[in-house]
């Protein structure tokens, strides 16, 4: 499929250029991956590239959002047949870290490698950030709602939640340690605790 066809469909255009760009960026890493590389395993354009994305920073700033879509939608099916409260508080940290799992290679470059990447990048970091913070604290207001836990500052505790969830992701995905099954079964208890809630035995 040649660019002139592909250019009668915008979305689907864009869309090849993000999972050319996300298999790139995983191989390469950001400062290696040439827009050229991208334009090859897309099969469009320097000119398609740049209509959507004025330079590769956008491009890959756009897949940071792209992940970030992804790792929400996990999450939303991991708590689709779940009873509202911390049934689903749990299955969503869990999505959470079975998510980096599948995509550790993707993961490293948008936490690690990106760092450097200057206040654009920053900016879309804390963006992301406040989205899943704001999600934690959805489903921990359900939570007090049904009388899991107590009420609860749940803002500041969704906030603390994903400190903690970032330190020891970012600490994974860049030296391998420790496992996402040590994290899942080390972090979760400290973390339900911290709301007083205690799994049954």
């Amino acid at each position: 499929m040649d660019d002139q066809t592909t250019s009668r469909d915008p979305e689907q255009t864009r869309g090849r250029i993000l999972d050319a760009a996300l298999d790139v960026f995983a191989r390469k890493g950001y400062h290696e991956a040439s827009v050229d590389e991208i334009v090859d395993q897309s099969h469009t354009s320097k000119g398609s590239i740049y209509f959507h994305f004025p330079n590769k920073q956008r491009l890959f700033l756009a897949l940071v959002d792209k992940f970030a879509d992804v790792l929400e939608r996990h999450v939303k099916e991991s708590i689709a047949h779940e009873q509202a409260g911390m049934r689903r508080v749990r299955a969503a940290l869990e999505a959470v870290l079975n998510t980096f799992s599948k995509y550790r290679s993707l993961a490293k470059i948008l936490l690690v490698q990106a760092v450097g990447l200057g206040s654009a990048f920053e900016e879309k970091r804390l963006e992301v950030h406040q989205r899943f913070a704001l999600l934690i604290q959805h489903y921990l207001d359900q939570a007090v709602e049904v009388g899991d836990i107590a009420p609860v500052d749940t803002e500041l505790v969704a906030y603390a939640w994903m400190g903690a969830i970032n330190e020891l992701v970012i600490r994974w995905v860049y030296t391998g340690e420790p496992k996402p099954d040590r994290i899942f079964s080390t972090l979760l208890p400290i973390l339900l605790h911290s709301v007083r809630f205690e799994e049954p035995s």
